[in-house]
C-alpha cells in the first residue's frame, strides 16, 4: 500500500500538506481552464458550421456557372480565356496563442485591390456564366480560408481538451486521495507515536517516584 511507502515524520507531514495545497490549485486551475476551452470549441464548432455551409454553396454555385459556361463556350475557347490568370493572392500565416494552444491565423492580400481585377479575359468572346463562376471563387475565398483556421483550430482545441481532461482526471481521482490518505496515515502514526511516549513517560515516572518512595522508606528504617 501506498501508506506503507510513506516515511511517517512531521517533516514528510509538512511536505505532503503542501503538495496538497498545490495539487488543490493545480486542479482548480485546470478545471477552468478545462471550461473555457470548452467554451471556445463549441463556439468554433458552431462557426465552422456555418462557414462549411456558406462554403459549399459557393462551390455548388461555382460549378454550376462553370457547366453553363462550358456548355455556350467551346473548350478551346475557356481554356484560352483562363490561361494567364491576371489577379495574384498572397497567402500569409501566423498563429494565435488560445489558453496554451498555438492556433493558426490565414489571411491574404491580392496584387491590386481592384475587384475587376478578376478577369483575365475580355467580355466578348466569354460567357457571362463564366464570369459568375469566377465571381463565385473570389467571393468564396475568404471564408474558405476562416473555414481552414476554424477546422484546424477544433482539431488543436480537441486535442488540448483531452489532455487537460486527463490532468483533471488524474489529480482529482488519483493524485489527491492518495496525497490525502498519506497525511491521515502518517497524522494517525504520528498521534500513535505521541502516545506511546506519553506513556512510556508516565511510566518511567511512576517508577522514578516508586523507586524515591522506596528509598525515602529505606532510610526510615534505618
Amino acid at each position: 500500500m501506498a501508506q506503507a511507502q510513506q516515511n511517517p515524520t512531521r517533516m514528510e507531514l509538512t511536505r505532503l500538506k503542501k503538495k496538497l495545497v498545490t495539487a488543490r490549485r493545480g486542479h482548480k486551475l485546470l478545471k477552468d481552464k478545462r471550461d473555457e476551452l470548452m467554451r471556445r470549441f463549441l463556439a468554433l464548432v458552431r462557426e465552422n458550421r456555418e462557414l462549411r455551409e456558406r462554403v459549399e454553396e459557393g462551390i455548388s454555385s461555382c460549378n454550376r456557372n462553370f457547366v453553363l459556361a462550358r456548355a455556350s463556350m467551346s473548350r478551346e475557347s475557356m481554356n484560352v480565356a483562363l490561361m494567364a490568370p491576371k489577379q495574384e493572392v498572397y497567402l500569409e500565416t501566423d498563429t494565435q496563442n488560445v489558453m496554451s494552444v498555438e492556433i493558426p491565423k490565414f489571411s491574404f492580400r491580392t496584387r491590386t485591390q481592384n475587384k475587376d481585377d478578376i478577369y483575365s479575359y475580355g467580355y466578348a468572346f466569354t460567357s457571362a456564366d463564366l464570369d459568375g463562376a469566377v465571381k463565385s471563387i473570389a467571393d468564396i475565398l475568404p471564408d474558405m480560408l476562416r473555414l481552414a483556421e476554424c477546422e484546424k483550430a477544433c482539431q488543436l482545441l480537441a486535442a488540448e481538451i483531452e489532455k487537460t481532461r486527463r490532468r483533471v482526471n488524474a489529480l482529482e481521482h488519483v493524485m489527491i486521495p492518495q496525497t490525502e490518505e498519506s497525511i491521515r496515515y502518517i497524522s494517525m502514526k504520528l498521534d500513535e507515536n505521541e502516545r506511546s511516549s506519553q506513556v512510556r513517560l508516565m511510566k518511567v515516572k511512576d517508577m522514578m517516584l516508586e523507586s524515591a518512595h522506596h528509598y525515602k522508606e529505606k532510610l526510615e528504617t534505618e
